[in-house]
């Protein structure tokens, strides 16, 4: 039998599709007015976009959208995350990216000022502040965040070096291309980007959850129906109320912390959430392969 959808479950939906055309509108203004009239790069597939876009028109004659090249390249982004990350995720990453790239296009490429440097700073607070909701719901724009999880989720590893080494080859490109100095600005951009992201969502690749609840046994089926992840359960008692509770604690990456509030919120709307940074993990923090693995010897 189907389970019937929850009102919250649809209002979370509503929620999703509403930022989905927050993120994509907000990309699309981020680049038609603010870095690409100045020869600023976004970073990311957006910035690898625009390099490509710039070297064919300006060596070939070859005029190709940047709204094009956006779609093209997430096309094999989105299949890739379609079997290693969740489909999901990825429908919604996949769809922003389409909306990106049709605003992108349609969108008249016009600079509302001359200052590169406002440009480069209202750039990345724009196109930050769609990404950073995106991944606050469930979410993200495609491109980077998509091959970030997917190499997150089989190696276990941070892939910080990977997101350097491509946005240092955008950054040294417009140094190449257009001068040192919009090599400058095009830093200065991604991260005003970066930080506007780590506002509204979180700067830590993974969080430590510890969740107080009277109902700890559907909090954890719930929990296991929308991640692959360890709890480990603790004893506790509320100390004016003296009653028993539990304490569940789990390691979590930071694209799986809408997931769990989801699940938190339909299995035991009361219960206590406390997110904690995480700098480091130490013994093993299995990958999404391995897990389903265990799952599936089980």
């Amino acid at each position: 039998m189907t389970q019937l959808k929850t009102p919250v479950f649809w209002i979370e939906q509503a929620k999703k599709i509403f930022f989905v055309f927050f993120a994509a509108i907000t990309n699309a203004i981020a680049l038609n007015n603010f870095l690409i009239p100045s020869n600023i790069y976004a970073a990311g597939i957006n910035g690898v976009s625009q390099l490509i876009s710039g070297i064919l028109d300006g060596s070939l004659g070859i005029i190709i959208d940047t709204g094009v090249l956006i779609l093209l390249f997430n096309i094999p982004i989105a299949l890739l995350g379609w079997f290693k990350v969740g489909k999901n995720f990825t429908l919604y990453s996949f769809l922003t990216s389409v909306l990106i790239s049709f605003f992108a296009i349609f969108l008249p490429i016009n600079p509302l000022t001359a200052d590169p440097l406002m440009n480069a700073l209202f750039g990345g607070i724009i196109s930050g502040a769609g990404i950073g909701f995106a991944l606050k719901f469930g979410f993200s724009t495609g491109g980077m965040d998509i091959i970030s999880m997917v190499l997150a989720k089989t190696t276990g590893r941070s892939i910080g070096t990977l997101i350097f080494s491509m946005n240092l080859l955008i950054v040294s490109s417009a140094g190449l291309l257009y001068g040192w100095e919009y090599a400058l600005y095009t830093l200065v951009s991604i991260y005003v980007m970066t930080k506007m992201i780590d506002t509204i969502h979180t700067s830590h690749q993974k969080v430590t959850a510890m969740i107080v609840t009277n109902e700890p046994d559907a909090l954890v089926k719930k929990i296991h129906e929308q991640l692959i992840r360890g709890i480990t359960i603790i004893p506790a008692k509320g100390a004016y109320s003296k009653t028993d509770r539990s304490v569940l604690m789990m390691v979590i990456t930071r694209y799986e912390m809408y997931d769990l509030e989801q699940a938190v919120r339909e299995a035991d709307a009361s219960a206590f959430v406390n997110f904690m940074e995480t700098n480091k993990v130490l013994g093993e923090f299995w990958s999404f392969d391995r897990q389903k693995e265990s799952q599936l010897k089980k």
